[in-house]
């Protein structure tokens, strides 16, 4: 008799193992995919490189250690795989490569700085990649055990963009393309100077680099002013390829040369406009936008809660130049999708929903595509697909066995109405060994963004709530992504308009379910989620409890302590806080808030440096001072991403304080 199932915990983080990248071999025999797990004795996570083949076969581990393998790229000839990895010098990331066929990891660099994104030249030879050295600073506390021990004694900036969530204080270095030779592993730097450059890609010959880089005078001020750059590596020479104003990333050129494909928008952005996917002729020529009249996000913006979640690949020509694979977030799934470079009514949809398609892979041939695969009730695992025949294969059951013993709960897809009579989709997850007969206590939960979407994507924190005996439900209002630009823009500079009514309209279609206790509604949400979380108890108590988490309070504070800086003027009317004050602060949650009634607890990261944490100590002061009942709890050392890719224990700690707040108002 097989062991009963059981419910999913907090602690249940600790037991699932991640795919966060994936890489089909050139002839499609192979895929390498990396592989995340928790140590919980020291709380560090480990990635190291697994490999499984496409016919027969099981997955076997590449590399073992306990360090950081990531980002795993092919030779062009298939016999060795270059990655990153910090097993030398911890913290230190160098690129590696290593035999397919066995053998030791050779470091090929001996840099001091962060690595981003690298790539194989067509010829096997060399690899370019995305480098930022180490401040002087930096390198001189390295050198010295004393001053290492002391610190930073003062920061000099300079720049607007001088720290990013996640990574802290931005040194004084700009990111730069560096070539490195395959075999000696000596390496050079193409390009300098003070602005950054990104996303290198060779051309089919390998004579040639594209990349981004923006060259205006105050790049951090004009987004938009991102250009195109291609680099002869023989003459040394760089020329500006003329294409429209906007945001571009991601060039790639086709396989006979006469094209560069990249995703961009056109004008400043604002953050509700789809990206598009666009072409520019390499010889010269007017740039066209192949998805601008097709009203979709080229995007992966479908939200999870395990690290590796959304991962934005670059668009992949076919062999005949002829036909582009891209990634398209549409009601509620990531699909994979292509168009023929003539016209938009050719648009195919090559894996369709329900669920995500993450990091993707084809082989030479584009005869197969390897990619991460979730779902709703499964986390991601690698899948590969035969074009031809549209036959998928499941590759890898790292977490099934996981899976299979646990009660998860029903979930229901519905579309129903908004406050305006536009159409929704929201989803209702009922409670394992659920009673239609009982009254339940539930939770509204309210997604970032607030230009992503929630979907068919596995959400650990919502099954685990259902397991304590919540119904939770959530769904995309407006001002969110995946339903088109109409529906995005809704809430551009309107915050707390048309998105507060359809979640209401949601709260009241879930609130007439027999089996709901209206008297036991709670809600919560991070960083937009927490602004709409903040936003709503200050114009309603209809709800009995709300866990405000990383929220905004105050548009007038959050405009220059955030490391978006002026990016958020753009959502506010293009203009700065002490020019509209009062625009930003009729958007702002906590001019409303002496209307608060409900008890609320509010989690910051002291490292949040999206949402500072001043916005939440000024919603725990306010409440305070009103006399509603709130705590607040502090993660120290946790950046804006903790509830997914913070440290495991102070994960658990998180979903404990929101389960036991909601226990104390809804289940009393």
């Amino acid at each position: 008799m097989p062991p009963a199932k059981q419910l999913i915990t907090a602690a249940h983080l600790y037991r699932f193992q991640l795919l966060t990248d994936c890489m089909l071999a050139p002839d499609g025999a192979h895929v390498v995919y990396v592989l995340q797990r928790v140590d919980r004795r020291t709380e560090k996570k480990h990635s190291n490189l697994w490999l499984v083949p496409t016919g027969s076969g099981r997955p076997r581990q590449f590399t073992f250690g306990d360090h950081t393998d990531t980002q795993p790229r092919w030779s062009p000839d298939g016999r060795q795989i270059a990655f990153l990895s910090d097993r030398s010098t911890a913290g230190q990331f160098q690129i590696f490569s290593m035999p397919l066929h066995g053998g030791e990891a050779r470091p090929l660099t001996a840099l001091h700085g962060s690595f981003g994104q690298l790539s194989w030249a067509p010829s096997g030879r060399q690899l370019v990649f995305e480098f930022q050295k180490q401040d002087a600073a930096a390198a001189e506390r390295e050198r010295d055990a004393g001053k290492k021990k002391l610190g930073v004694v003062a920061r000099h900036i300079k720049r607007l963009s001088y720290k990013m969530d996640g990574a802290g204080f931005l040194p004084d270095e700009r990111w730069h393309i560096w070539l490195l030779d395959a075999r000696s592993g000596s390496a050079r730097q193409l390009t300098d100077g003070t602005r950054d450059e990104s996303d290198p890609a060779f051309s089919p010959d390998g004579a040639q680099l594209v990349y981004c880089s923006n060259h205006s005078a105050e790049p951090d001020l004009t987004p938009g002013a991102v250009d195109l750059f291609v680099r002869t590596l023989a003459r040394k020479s760089t020329r500006k390829l003329a294409a429209p104003y906007g945001p571009k990333s991601a060039p790639v050129f086709s396989p006979d040369g006469r094209w560069i494909a990249y995703y961009g928008l056109r004008g400043e952005p604002e953050g509700w406009e789809n990206t598009n996917l666009w072409v520019l002729p390499r010889a010269g020529g007017a740039a066209r936008n192949l998805t601008g009249t097709l009203d979709i996000a080229v995007a992966d913006g479908t939200i999870n809660d395990l690290p590796g979640g959304p991962v934005i690949r670059p668009p992949a020509w076919s062999p005949d130049s002829k036909r582009i694979y891209f990634q398209v977030a549409r009601h509620g799934d990531t699909l994979l999708q292509s168009i023929v470079l003539g016209t938009a009514a050719s648009l195919q949809t090559v894996i369709a929903g329900p669920g995500t398609v993450g990091a993707f892979s084809m082989d030479a041939a584009q005869r197969r595509v390897a990619y991460l695969a979730g779902s709703i009730a499964s986390t991601d695992e690698l899948c590969i697909q035969v074009l031809a025949a549209a036959t998928t294969q499941q590759l890898t059951r790292h977490n099934s066995a996981l899976l299979n013993g646990l009660r998860l709960g029903t979930m229901e897809e519905l579309w129903f109405k908004g406050a305006a009579g536009n159409p929704l989709q929201g989803w209702i997850l009922k409670p394992p060994g659920f009673n239609p007969a009982r009254k339940y206590p539930s939770i509204l939960q309210i997604h970032g963004g607030p230009w992503a979407q929630y979907g068919n994507y596995f959400m650990h924190e919502f099954y685990f709530l259902a397991a304590r005996g919540y119904v939770v439900y959530f769904c995309n209002p407006r001002g969110g992504q995946g339903y088109g630009e109409k529906h995005a823009k809704a809430i551009l500079n309107k915050f707390g308009t048309a998105d507060y009514a359809d979640l209401m309209a949601f709260a009241d279609l879930v609130q007439r379910k027999r089996y709901i206790d209206r008297q036991r509604m709670g809600v919560t949400g991070g960083s937009y989620g927490g602004f709409m979380t903040s936003w709503i108890i200050g114009h309603t108590q209809r709800f009995k409890a709300a866990v405000v988490q990383r929220t905004v309070t105050n548009w007038t504070s959050m405009v220059g302590s955030s490391d978006g800086n002026a990016f958020f003027q753009r959502w506010l009317g293009h203009k700065a806080p002490w020019e509209d004050l009062q625009n930003y602060w009729r958007q702002s949650p906590i001019a409303h808030i002496g209307n608060a009634r409900t008890p609320t607890l509010i989690i910051h990261s002291e490292q949040d440096m999206r949402c500072e944490i001043e916005q939440g100590e000024q919603l725990f002061v306010a409440l305070k001072t009103l006399g509603v009942e709130t705590e607040m709890v502090r993660f120290p050392e946790e950046s804006h991403g903790l509830s997914r890719g913070g440290r495991t224990d102070r994960r658990v700690a998180r979903l404990q304080h929101i389960a036991r707040w909601f226990d104390r108002y809804l289940k009393a």
